[in-house]
């Protein structure tokens, strides 16, 4: 039997052992800093199967997703592993969580060479429906992070819980000649401490306007478009980026029976004073054609086009909007007239106040277009809008902090749509309009019937 002697220098000798194996560690993990996340997690994209979680790490650490249906992570499974690097992805990762249920809210926790991340708790995110049902889809540009660090209509719009988020537009203020610049400010944005929340759990899909596209009012003479562009594609989970052939941010994306068209309004667009015609274009042949085509082969009763800048004529000739470019819009509003392409509705942003438009293509045998205006997030309201006279006006513009609201029931007969404004509590701005898919048809007139201003 081994004396007392002999158990206390078995002890020592264990307890030796120990702190030198974690002074070891300790002095490993000072010289590769420590593991964790310096951005995010954001959700991005999801589908009846999937759900894409966006993070950025303090270096070039492993990191995965560990997810369960159950919020003591029983049963959990983890996405696979990732090591991004500064080179490729400034160490940002997109992690999909796959073969999951539809409409199924998951638990999920971040996990940094194979550890869960001591300074973020757990979230949750919910997987799309698997077929047409009611959602809400909110949207906004322009939130200034110099302007307003602080931002609290998020927490207005986190009240409200709506499935899916869309950056529309200027959602930083980069302006400049640098890259490395656009993505510090990025930065900067996401971590503003009233949205880390809402970006954790409810699902985000961006395109850009000119401020996050480099410069201000620029098109496609733009010399840092193509780094601005790999920037974006670091900063965001969205399900695609443009075609192979033809970069940009464009992409399409279908959630509870309605499909979305993001456009790029900027990497293809002429300069806004080159005289309009034919020859001018805004999104570029490649990009025109693949909107043509994707919104043929649509049959969802509403195809939401997602624009940075503004779709009325409100701005004029040469202004910084579709004002520029009217051959070109003309010519696709034409298009889906003649396609017989039904259910089609507009948002932008831009402009630095609230606005509901409509452009009345009934009176040229279609229908009328209604466009939905959200900005700013977070920015000093504007009162251009009072010396701008679009098509139509379907509400009084809005002069304060707002965001926009979709409240979509596709599975009814017919489909509806509720469209309204919210202000920086989450409250109503105006009387909402509803429409029903029938009101989006060839041959409806609609807008003036819905035009009191409140």
């Amino acid at each position: 039997m081994p004396n007392r002697g002999t158990q206390w220098m078995t002890f020592l000798g264990v307890f030796v052992c120990l702190f030198l194996y974690a002074a070891q560690a300790g002095a490993a993990t000072s010289r590769i800093g420590y593991p964790r996340a310096m951005e995010g997690p954001m959700v991005g994209y999801v589908t009846p199967d999937t759900i894409s979680i966006w993070v950025r790490l303090a270096g070039e650490f492993r990191v995965q997703v560990e997810h369960s249906a159950s919020p003591d992570f029983s049963g959990s499974r983890k996405t696979e592993a990732v090591k991004p690097s500064k080179e490729t992805d400034d160490y940002t990762a997109v992690l999909r969580m796959t073969g999951l249920e539809p409409s199924t809210t998951y638990h999920y926790r971040i996990l940094i060479n194979g550890q869960k991340d001591p300074y973020l708790g757990a979230y949750t995110a919910r997987t799309a429906p698997g077929g047409p049902a009611r959602f809400k889809a909110a949207f906004g540009s322009c939130p200034r992070y110099q302007r307003d660090p602080v931002q609290p209509i998020w927490l207005g719009l986190a009240k409200l819980q709506p499935d899916l988020f869309f950056w529309i537009g200027d959602n930083i203020y980069g302006d400049t000649l640098l890259p490395e610049m656009l993505a510090e400010e990025y930065r900067k944005q996401l971590s503003v401490p009233n949205l880390r929340p809402f970006l954790a759990s409810v699902p985000q899909l961006a395109v850009w306007d000119d401020h996050d596209f480099g410069l201000n009012d620029h098109d496609r003479t733009n010399p840092v478009k193509e780094g601005a562009l790999a920037v974006f594609r670091q900063y965001w989970a969205n399900p695609s980026h443009g075609l192979p052939e033809t970069p940009g941010v464009f992409f399409n994306y279908s959630y509870g029976g309605v499909d979305f068209f993001f456009l790029d309004c900027r990497y293809y667009r002429d300069p806004n004073e080159d005289p309009d015609g034919p020859g001018k274009t805004f999104l570029g042949a490649g990009q025109m054609a693949w909107l043509k085509e994707g919104l043929t082969r649509s049959t969802a009763p509403f195809k939401v086009l997602v624009s940075g800048s503004g779709w009325s004529n409100a701005k004029g000739t040469g202004g910084d909007s579709w004002a520029s470019c009217l051959h070109e819009r003309d010519a696709l509003f034409d298009f889906i007239r003649d396609q017989s392409v039904a259910g089609v509705l507009l948002i932008s942003g831009d402009t630095h106040t609230g606005e509901f438009n409509a452009i009345p293509w009934s009176e040229k045998g279609g229908y009328d277009y209604y466009d939905l205006v959200s900005s700013p997030l977070a920015q000093q309201a504007s009162t251009g809008w009072r010396n701008r006279f679009p098509e139509l006006r379907v509400r009084t513009p809005y002069e304060g902090v707002n965001a926009g609201l979709m409240e979509f029931d596709p599975a009814v007969s017919p489909p509806t749509v509720s469209l309204n404004l919210v202000d920086v509590d989450g409250n109503p701005v105006w009387t909402p309009v509803t429409l029903t898919a029938d009101d989006l048809r060839n041959g409806t007139a609609s807008a003036r019937s819905k035009t009191p201003l409140p």
